[in-house]
């Protein structure tokens, strides 16, 4: 049965620093039996990083919110991404941003500035947006239980390389509802699905260069990424090789990931 203490000891072997900002994948399952269940869990993170670090998790939407159903509120949409960002969302001192189908939670230090903008761009991972903070603050990502194909930084770093067939061709009128209730309209491209299901593939050339580690939390297995180390290796992929995350191009060259000359 694990504990606050126990969970805080394996963050504390994992590498974690109570400075660092960290963005969460999870999978409350994969974690196992803990005492007081998902609150512990969250109360392990929040007092381990707060407030000198910054906790993340992402807050995503994308499911629930379309041309059919096309209002986010900021305090009402749920998750598509699991309890534990669920939960997170809803507690005090926890910010979201505003984006509608991709919108990230934080809790910590300078937590409402790195979320603040979002609605600002109409597509889900903008450079300028909190998801290129991460890049900029040298966030670490933990995949808790999950793989690093649950990795939505990548779908970022592909819209900042320009990957094809990245974007949906047509925008949707999307609506975010704020905090205070205003309604803000938020034009939004969409992401085209499938691409996720190479990024598994990069985790040995991830390791090579230093950029992922392994570890454990509770009973889950998991893996620490360097969101910057990742995100460059991937924007140089994409400079000689744009379609790499599409299924037409990767049936093509069934090679391709297997290749060291490729990167």
């Amino acid at each position: 049965m694990h504990t606050l203490e126990s969970l805080q000891k394996d963050l504390i072997n994992l590498g974690l620093t109570r400075k660092d900002m960290l963005l969460v994948h999870s999978s409350m399952k994969a974690i196992g039996e803990v005492v007081g269940r998902a609150d512990t869990v969250l109360d392990a993170l929040m007092t381990y990083l707060g407030p000198e670090g910054l906790l993340v998790f992402p807050t995503l939407s994308w499911s629930k919110v379309n041309a059919e159903q096309p209002v986010y509120s900021v305090r009402h949409t749920p998750v598509v991404t699991g309890i534990l960002p669920e939960l997170f969302r809803q507690r005090p001192g926890v910010h979201r941003s505003l984006h509608p189908t991709h919108s990230l939670a934080a809790f910590g230090q300078d937590a409402e500035t790195f979320i603040a903008g979002h609605e600002a761009f109409s597509t889900p991972c903008a450079r300028k947006s909190p998801w290129g903070k991460l890049y900029d603050r040298q966030a670490k990502i933990l995949f808790i239980g999950t793989s690093i194909a649950h990795n939505t930084l990548l779908h970022a770093v592909e819209e900042w390389g320009n990957a094809d067939e990245i974007f949906k061709e047509t925008q949707q009128q999307l609506f975010v509802i704020d905090e205070n209730n205003r309604k803000i309209s938020v034009p939004s491209f969409r992401h085209n699905g499938g691409h996720s299901q190479f990024y598994d593939r990069l985790a040995a050339h991830f390791e090579a260069a230093g950029a992922l580690s392994k570890g454990h939390f509770g009973d889950a297995q998991c893996f620490l990424l360097d969101a910057r180390k990742a995100a460059d290796i991937t924007l140089e992929i994409l400079k000689k090789y744009p379609a790499a995350f599409t299924v037409p191009w990767n049936n093509a060259h069934p090679d391709f990931w297997n290749s060291s000359s490729a990167f």
